[in-house]
C-alpha cells in the first residue's frame, strides 16, 4: 500500500490543527498558505516536465547508456521522464501493472523500464548487435 497517500494529506491535517490550537485563524492561514504553495510548486515542477516531453519524439533518449547509468530503484516515472525529457513508449497493454516503458536512442540502443505503482523497479538496456565482418574483405583504405 502506498503510504504517501495517506501520510501527506495526514500531516497536513496535524499541522494545520497544531496551527490552529497555538496561533488561531493566523495559524490557519499560514500553514494553509504553505501547503497550497508546496502544491503549486509540485503542479509547476510537473507541468514543465511535461511541456518539455511534449517536443521530443514519444520514446526517443539522447543517449542510452547516460540513461542506464543515471537510473536507480524508487524514482517515479515523473523523474525518469525529466531526465529523459521525453514520454517513454508503453510496451505493456494501457492500465496494467507492471508498466514497461522504452527510450530509444539515435544508435539503435534502447532501455526498458520496469515501474510498478510509478516507481521504477528493475531496467534493462540493449545494444544493437555489430555485424561481423566476413573474413576474405578486403583491407581498410587509409
Amino acid at each position: 500500500m502506498n503510504f504517501q497517500r495517506i501520510l501527506i494529506p495526514a500531516l497536513g491535517l496535524v499541522a494545520l490543527f497544531f496551527a490552529w490550537r497555538n496561533y488561531g485563524i493566523g495559524g490557519i492561514a499560514l500553514v494553509a498558505g504553505a501547503l497550497v504553495m508546496w502544491g503549486m510548486l509540485h503542479v509547476t515542477r510537473m507541468m514543465q516536465v511535461m511541456k518539455r516531453a511534449a517536443e521530443r519524439p514519444i520514446g526517443f533518449v539522447g543517449s542510452a547508456v547516460m540513461l542506464n547509468a543515471k537510473l536507480k530503484p524508487g524514482h517515479n516515472l515523473l523523474h525518469v521522464v525529466a531526465m529523459t525529457r521525453a514520454l517513454g513508449q508503453l510496451r505493456t497493454p494501457k492500465d496494467e501493472q507492471p508498466e514497461v516503458y522504452r527510450w530509444t536512442d539515435a544508435g539503435g540502443s534502447y532501455v526498458d523500464c520496469t515501474f510498478q505503482d510509478g516507481k521504477l523497479v528493475q531496467w534493462q538496456m540493449t545494444r544493437p548487435e555489430v555485424p561481423a565482418e566476413p573474413a576474405d574483405a578486403p583491407p581498410a583504405a587509409p
